[in-house]
């Protein structure tokens, strides 16, 4: 697991601690539901973090007789879980705190001001816990000497497979989305005297959270079923086999991530004809290299290479 992926959780941590015990406390002050609704997300936020911590340790013990290939997967496991179980139980409790301020009538919130301080407290630490994130997430964009625009950005969130970073980024980025609802919804309850829109703003948070709960679900379920290695790293593998010149074709390769850095591949090449053994050696080493230089964090030990060589008649 990167160092920088553990350097942006561990920043989320830190600052969504101090930043649910600061609205827990306004919230108590104030009695905003849309400040209720952003304690519970940056609660959840602070849990998720610790989770994500676990299953980036366990992910990386050593391979055992029940489990051959690792335990790699076990990150998606426990990502999937913090899309679950707490992106959606905060957005429950977000969706019934402003259900429930609608149903009971007007209320007046008191003491905004501390509302307004401490969701500009929070938006500093989220801010500054996104551009940690971000600046992690670009790395690869950088280190294959693309510019940093959106369609790359856009392209890279399709692609990563790192469900630590993608996890930060939405969560952070939900969190700054919430602030600014939050601190709407807070205000206009204050100027007009009408708590209907710090409820609206609860109903509104607790939305954006399941929206995002769903999306992360979807994606590390992709991964716990098994996604391939992308498209890009795919075509160029091909295209440099094919420049072996003793591989006379492809037949097939198959892709598996088993983690992070951790990929399964199987790849059945047809060589040409009058290749000794020791060649044929030579060129199946030539083959795990080729693939090793794509991709250098993969696991030499699960790629295979299975050898069909051509009969000329």
């Amino acid at each position: 697991m990167a160092v920088g992926s553990k350097k942006a959780v561990y920043a989320a941590l830190f600052g969504n601690l101090g930043v649910a015990i600061s609205k827990f406390v306004a919230a108590l002050f104030t009695g905003s539901a849309a400040m209720w609704a952003e304690a519970y997300h940056s609660a959840s936020d602070t849990f998720n973090q610790v989770l994500l911590l676990f299953g980036m340790r366990t992910s990386a013990k050593a391979a055992s007789y029940q489990h051959q290939f690792g335990y790699g997967r076990d990150l998606f496991f426990w990502s999937f879980i913090v899309a679950t179980m707490l992106f959606g139980i905060s957005g429950i409790l977000s969706l019934e705190n402003g259900a429930s301020s609608l149903l009971h009538g007007n209320y007046k919130i008191e003491n905004v001001q501390i509302s307004y301080i401490i969701l500009v407290i929070a938006f500093g630490f989220e801010a500054n816990a996104l551009r940690i994130a971000l600046k992690q997430f670009t790395k690869g964009i950088r280190e294959r000497g693309e510019k940093i625009t959106a369609s790359s950005m856009i392209n890279e969130f399709k692609e990563s497979k790192d469900t630590v970073i993608l996890t930060v980024i939405v969560e952070d980025s939900a969190a700054l989305l919430g602030i600014a609802i939050a601190a709407t919804g807070i205000f206009l309850s204050d100027m007009t005297g009408n708590s209907v829109y710090d409820g609206i703003a609860s109903l509104l948070i607790g939305s954006i959270l399941m929206f995002f709960a769903f999306f992360l679900a979807k994606e590390n379920r992709g991964l716990i079923i098994g996604e391939s290695i992308t498209a890009r790293e795919y075509k160029r593998i091909v295209r440099s086999i094919k420049e072996i010149p003793e591989v006379n074709r492809l037949i097939t390769m198959r892709t598996m991530h088993l983690g992070l850095d951790d990929i399964l591949i199987g790849v059945q090449v047809n060589l040409i004809d009058n290749l000794d053994t020791d060649k044929i050696e030579l060129v199946t080493d030539a083959v795990e290299q080729k693939i090793m230089e794509i991709i250098p964090k993969a696991n030499r030990e699960h790629i295979f290479v299975e050898i069909e060589r051509e009969r000329i008649k």
